[in-house]
């Protein structure tokens, strides 16, 4: 089912001059222009600014694409990527905590582990092959820190939320763990109205639902999720309940010395805490479906989900998942009474007091492309291309 909210915004589709269509992509036959006749190849914009990187717009199977990352930490948690070939689309967001290691992992083989189960199955998506995809990388990391364990106790305490989204023919599977976010900009009926639909599963303690499934999973631990400082957290350490990696919190062999005190609990425990399972979605695409907007948290702690919607709809695609994370940007400046130009001079480190990584990935929807059920153009690989 799909999951959040609708709010219809009154703003005209066709205000910034794409044409009217029985859909939304307003490309006609010509995915490479808009609705203004203009053409967008030179518009392919790669590059960096301070702690930004971006790509404004770039091709893929089904569309066109933009994507932007921005640095807090001192060392970037966030990875994404954006896939296409014969199999379909397939975009990935990461979102790390406790260092990069396990972001970087997920980067690394999620999406090889994917292909790899593909042509065991003969090029069949489903939701099966996709969490065969994630339990395998799961596995992979895991004997990852047990090779590193005496050498490097601290990849046990790392993890990664993790966010993903494949397009097989007409069909769209969303995938995750953790709280990373998919909205999908939906136009509504014949109106000019555009609908902001949260397509993703959340997992963490804030929500009361997550809370609920914890306690049903651990009847008998009072302890499993904690109320502290107004935040609740899985046994007091953290917030999402299933990751990549936190094996820290799945394996008992891996909650004690020499990992450090902080992370190691007072009792053992005999079945892991947190899940490397994610909740996975199928949504047959409809002409009406306009665009995706995949992000980590640190966009959707600044935007909500009509806000963001109503920022891509309202321009044009050329640099959308910059705009994006300038508009979170202005915000987090907002609610800290500075101004934006101000964070911008700030460096990373220092920077994550005041907003996360943020990763955002945009994809519009060329409803001709996707209609005809096979991939256009030469396969495309593309990775934010900040540390990593």
């Amino acid at each position: 089912m799909l999951v959040g909210l609708m709010s219809l915004f009154s703003s005209c589709w066709n205000s910034q001059g794409r044409d009217a269509d029985p859909g939304c992509d307003g490309r006609g036959s010509d995915h490479s222009s808009y609705g203004n006749g203009r053409r967008l190849t030179s518009f392919y914009k790669e590059g960096k600014d301070g702690l930004l990187w971006y790509k404004d717009l770039g091709k893929y199977g089904s569309g066109d694409f933009s994507m932007a990352v921005v640095q807090a930490n001192q060392v970037l948690e966030d990875q994404c990527q954006v896939e296409s070939g014969d199999f379909g689309t397939f975009v990935g967001v990461y979102d790390g905590h406790g260092g990069p290691d396990a972001a970087r992992y997920v980067c690394d083989h999620l999406f090889r582990n994917f292909r790899a189960i593909l042509a065991e199955m003969e090029g069949t998506v489903n939701s099966e092959t996709i969490r065969r995809a994630f339990l395998e990388t799961e596995e992979g990391f895991t004997s990852l820190v047990s090779q590193s364990w005496m050498s490097r106790p601290a990849i046990a305490s790392t993890g990664s939320c993790c966010l993903v989204g494949v397009i097989h023919q007409k069909t769209l599977y969303i995938a995750s763990l953790g709280d990373s976010r998919v909205v999908l900009g939906k136009k509504v009926g014949n109106t000019d109205g555009i609908a902001a639909i949260q397509l993703s599963a959340e997992h963490n303690a804030n929500l009361e639902s997550v809370r609920h499934e914890l306690k049903e999973l651990h009847p008998d631990d009072p302890q499993i999720v904690v109320l502290r400082h107004g935040v609740w957290r899985i046994k007091g350490l953290i917030q999402v309940s299933r990751s990549i990696g936190d094996v820290y919190l799945k394996r008992p062999e891996f909650n004690k010395e020499p990992l450090n005190p902080k992370f190691r609990l007072p009792e053992p425990f005999d079945a892991p805490i947190l899940s490397a399972n994610p909740a996975i979605i199928s949504h047959p695409l409809h002409v009406n479906d306009c665009f995706l907007i995949f992000a980590s948290d640190g966009l959707w702690e600044h935007l909500t989900n009509e806000q963001a919607v109503e920022i891509v709809q309202s321009h044009s695609p050329v640099g959308s998942a910059k705009r994006l994370v300038k508009a979170a940007l202005q915000e987090a400046a907002r609610k800290r009474e500075m101004r934006y130009s101000d964070l911008r001079k700030i460096d990373k480190k220092v920077r994550r007091h005041f907003h996360d990584d943020i990763t955002v990935i945009v994809l519009f929807l060329n409803h001709d492309l996707v209609a005809s059920g096979s991939v256009q153009g030469p396969p495309v690989s593309v990775r934010s291309a900040l540390e990593h």
